[in-house]
């Protein structure tokens, strides 16, 4: 992974072999730890990704083969064990059905090119904590 900074903005290049969720969680190590993941596109495989369903459990599909990234979103969070990320993703097949969810993995095949908004002058304004039903939920930090 290489990413330049330029003001709040982050633009982010992974390479063959970059697992998407670490490479980005890496950017905390450059003292980015709160983030809007804006935009994304590239080529991913052994991709895994899902949605919560009513019962708060995940519905996972997995696609082994290549796709075209077409959208990401998330965000970058401080968590109870570091750096968390929370993506989603569209993506097409090579017969173009689309896909898309929560992205749990995905390995990059060719590039991945992505955009992040860096948040908090003033320290983070968000984190991750863990629920009573151990997910760990979006909560807003005290700037003032």
């Amino acid at each position: 992974m290489e990413h330049r900074r330029v003001g709040r903005d982050v633009f982010v290049r992974l390479d063959l072999g970059d697992e998407m969720h670490a490479s980005i969680r890496e950017l905390s190590e450059h003292g980015i730890s709160a983030a809007a993941i804006t935009s994304g596109i590239g080529r991913i495989r052994n991709t895994v990704i899902g949605y919560l369903d009513t019962d708060g459990v995940y519905q996972k599909k997995v696609l082994e083969a290549p796709v075209e990234l077409l959208s990401v979103q998330g965000n970058l969070a401080p968590g109870p064990d570091g750096a968390f990320t929370h993506i989603h993703i569209v993506a097409s097949d090579d017969e173009h059905a689309v896909h898309g969810g929560h992205l749990f993995e995905a390995t990059v095949e060719v590039t991945a090119e992505m955009h992040l908004r860096v948040l908090g002058d003033q320290g983070p304004p968000f984190k991750r904590e863990v629920t009573d039903s151990e997910f760990l939920r979006l909560s807003f930090c005290d700037l003032g």
